[in-house]
């Protein structure tokens, strides 16, 4: 990914926030010759213990064929796209001398899928996924399902885990404009009204010490 040098992101603790915090993700594979590359939108948990980088877990549905092209072992990317807005000139300090831009942070992941075969894995990779997102007291479980339910949907997915092999992160955030101009653009953010834009205004707060 190209990310002009104020804008680089390396700290891994800090992609890995984004990760945690932007955790719908596109996963993209490159195609064949004469092939188109193919995407798919999941859920996507990160283990940040296993791997030097982390581990991604996932699943899509069996019916997807997607998952067949994991089998050529092949490299695929996860994209995490976090916050993001446009940003007028008229928030700087000097609106005659810029033009309009977009604010953003993202983390591009690169790995080989493993498929995960073993029944039981499957069950395992599954339970922590819904323990991450039933965390709530009296929250779903698997174990509270008619009999058979659970299996018979696992045989319906392919779950598969990506061990991090890189990882690219960007988070345009004005860094490359003075204190007062980057103060300017968090009042614009916050007077659009718009709920994404006011996570943006929060970002760069903390993002550049403003």
């Amino acid at each position: 990914m190209y990310v002009p040098k104020p804008f680089v992101e390396t700290d891994p603790a800090v992609l890995h926030r984004l990760i945690e915090t932007h955790d719908f993700a596109l996963l993209v594979v490159s195609g064949g010759p004469g092939e188109a590359p193919e995407a798919v939108h999941l859920p996507v948990v990160l283990d940040p213990a296993r791997g030097p980088r982390g581990t991604l877990e996932s699943h899509m549905a069996r019916a997807n064929p997607l998952w067949r092209r994991f089998e050529s072992g092949g490299e695929v990317l996860v994209v995490f796209q976090g916050a993001h807005g446009y940003v007028s000139p008229t928030w700087y300090q000097a609106p005659e001398a810029s033009v309009p831009t977009w604010n953003y942070e993202a983390v591009h992941a690169y790995g080989t899928p493993r498929l995960i075969e073993d029944m039981e894995a499957a069950r395992a990779q599954q339970a922590r996924l819904v323990a991450r997102y039933e965390s709530a007291p009296g929250g779903w479980r698997m174990d509270g399902t008619k009999e058979g339910l659970v299996d018979g949907l696992l045989r319906g997915i392919a779950p598969f885990e990506i061990e991090i092999a890189r990882l690219e992160g960007v988070r345009k955030l004005n860094q490359n404009k003075t204190p007062a101009d980057r103060r300017g653009v968090v009042a614009g953010l916050r007077a659009t009204g718009r709920p994404g834009d006011a996570a943006l205004a929060d970002l760069m707060e903390e993002a550049t010490d403003l």
